[in-house]
């Protein structure tokens, strides 16, 4: 289903100016793309900003003045981009050889392509002093993005709004510059994403108004587990409530940079929360051995940078699993629950020294969260081709793992048949990807 708000551009002043801001590669065809050599860029390549990339396309970009119908969401074509990263930045690259919609599987924008063209594109930290000046807060991630060949006619951002709520109805699209912002009426909204029409790009990003209404949003409830180290026994389990259009790879990044070595926990995650609503945590068992802290906390449906946990759950006792619930206070209704299995009865082992010692296929047990949501596209190609010419996968075997048209459901099945094979499989699997992908297996403790 899609409304058609009406189409409206406001344009503030060249005072509102931006700070400046670190950027991907220049050149989408450098050493530095996932798929080509390494996979990884070198520590010393500098990173201008996409927006001041001197090419014709970094133009102050506005909306396109044709306006194209929106192309039906259900007909697009999911690809997984090409990943450019380093310790501090991560940019994605996307290669279309015809017109068409196109996915990306891992921010889940979608390009209405007129063209083939390359589309290179990030996210970035809001300015939120700037948005407050004009009574506006961050409704999902900002991306700065550029096309060289101008191919892109419109793009989907994608917005996390209930459509029974109406809460649709105050969202805009904010297109940030080096003069300042503007704020653009949408095209269309669908159910999943705000449709703007364009002839270019620097930063766009959906926000909402200060002022409208608590209306409750799709949101996730993620987990991260900090296994005990000796001599300390205390394990933590810190639990993030955030809007469901963040992007997962961009918070698994940023955590790993905040506090180091955690495991993320593969579950359900999905729910529905208010904004600036208060929230309990319970876990269980619910005695003594486990504290959650704090009691209540708010859901900040706006957190698209820094990631901080709502709540922290901490035991000293061996687990293997435990039940969590979540509860809106005005209520005490539950939101979300779950039992969670825990990493191997609360002994770290997933990282670190301690993580060589184990068999090869413990090794691979110990890390498959991480693994499955960490690992790009081309990454994974380059393990398969490795693992087929090795005979670790069967022709069968590697024929089913590329009928898999997403992302992780591929990584998910390619881990699981190989651990499966037992030691000896497991063992090359992770010496082939050492070699395609050492920045990935240093992070997972696997070199």
């Amino acid at each position: 289903m899609e409304v058609e708000p009406p189409v409206t551009a406001v344009n503030y002043s060249a005072t509102n100016t931006l700070p400046a801001r670190p950027g991907p590669p220049s050149s989408p065809s450098g050493p530095g793309w996932a798929g080509r050599g390494s996979g990884r860029l070198p520590r010393s390549h500098s990173l201008p900003s996409l927006s001041h990339i001197p090419s014709a396309e970094n133009k102050s970009f506005t909306r396109a003045n044709s306006s194209p119908d929106v192309l039906l969401e259900s007909n697009f074509e999911e690809f997984t981009p090409d990943i450019s990263a380093d310790e501090e930045e991560e940019a994605y690259r996307f290669q279309c050889c015809r017109p068409g919609l196109y996915q990306c599987s891992v921010t889940g924008l979608l390009f209405h392509m007129e063209a083939e063209g390359d589309v290179v594109y990030r996210t970035v930290p809001w300015s939120r002093r700037l948005l407050a000046q004009h009574h506006k807060q961050p409704a999902g991630p900002l991306f700065d993005i550029t096309c060289e060949q101008r191919s892109v006619c419109q793009l989907h951002l994608p917005h996390c709004e209930i459509r029974s709520t109406g809460g649709w109805r105050f969202l805009s699209v904010a297109h940030e510059h080096d003069d300042g912002v503007e704020f653009i009426g949408p095209h269309k909204i669908t159910d999943t994403h705000v449709v703007i029409n364009v002839t270019g790009f620097s930063a766009f990003g959906n926000v909402k108004d200060e002022d409208c209404p608590p209306d409750p949003v799709r949101a996730l409830v993620l987990l991260f587990y900090r296994p005990p180290a000796d001599p300390d026994p205390e394990s933590l389990l810190n639990v993030l409530m955030l809007p469901r259009n963040v992007v997962l790879r961009d918070v698994l990044r940023t955590r790993r940079k905040l506090v180091g070595d955690e495991v993320y926990i593969e579950t359900s995650p999905h729910c529905k929360l208010h904004p600036k609503q208060e929230y309990t945590l319970t876990a269980g068992p619910g005695d003594d051995s486990v504290l959650v802290q704090p009691a209540e906390a708010e859901f900040d449906s706006d957190n698209y940078d820094n990631y901080f946990p709502s709540f922290q759950v901490s035991w000293e006792t061996v687990m293997k699993h435990m039940r969590l619930f979540l509860r809106d206070t005005s209520s005490s209704s539950s939101v979300w629950e779950r039992r969670v299995r825990l990493s191997s009865a609360g002994v770290k082992r997933s990282f670190g020294p301690s993580a060589l010692n184990l068999p090869p296929d413990e090794r691979l047990m110990e890390v498959r969260s991480s693994f499955i949501h960490g690992i790009s596209g081309p990454v994974l190609k380059s393990l398969l081709d490795k693992l087929f010419e090795k005979t670790v996968l069967a022709e069968p075997e590697r024929e089913s793992a590329d009928e898999f048209p997403n992302l992780r459901d591929k990584a998910r099945f390619v881990f699981d048949t190989v651990r499966k094979k037992g030691g000896a499989a497991s063992s090359q699997m992770i010496e082939f990807l050492c070699e395609v992908d050492p920045f990935l297996c240093e992070h997972l403790g696997l070199l």
